[in-house]
């Protein structure tokens, strides 16, 4: 499978994005999809996970309450909503699918290319 993920940008403190992760090659919901996100000098860190069907989430602390995932099978995409974003949210964040859900980075097997959020104060 191919993860391609978009919906980045630069905003100000307190402000809303939408990611999108978008497969191809096979149907995501073969997949669980985590969300991880990597600042400078900084390692990979693990945001959300979603499982299959997606009745199932999983979050980090420093995003509960503020980002929330979801999926839409039907058009082979997962999303994070990531609201009262913070100048700590800064990052690259990327997608990865997986048969079982993970919230290692590196148990993952399938990675998309990443998108740069970057939050202002």
């Amino acid at each position: 499978v191919q993860l391609q993920a978009s919906g980045g940008g630069l905003v100000q403190a307190g402000d809303s994005l939408r990611l999108s992760c978008a497969a191809s090659g096979r149907t995501i919901s073969s997949y669980a999809i985590g969300w991880f996100r990597q600042a400078p000098g900084k390692e990979r860190e693990f945001v959300a996970v979603i499982n299959r069907s997606g009745r199932s989430t999983y979050y980090a602390d420093s995003v509960k309450g503020r980002f929330t995932i979801s999926r839409d099978n039907a058009k082979n995409t997962v999303y994070l909503q990531t609201n009262s974003l913070k100048p700590e949210d800064t990052a690259v964040y990327y997608c990865a699918a997986d048969a079982k859900w993970e919230i290692v980075a590196g148990n993952y097997d399938y990675w998309g290319q990443g998108t740069q959020v970057t939050v202002s104060s």
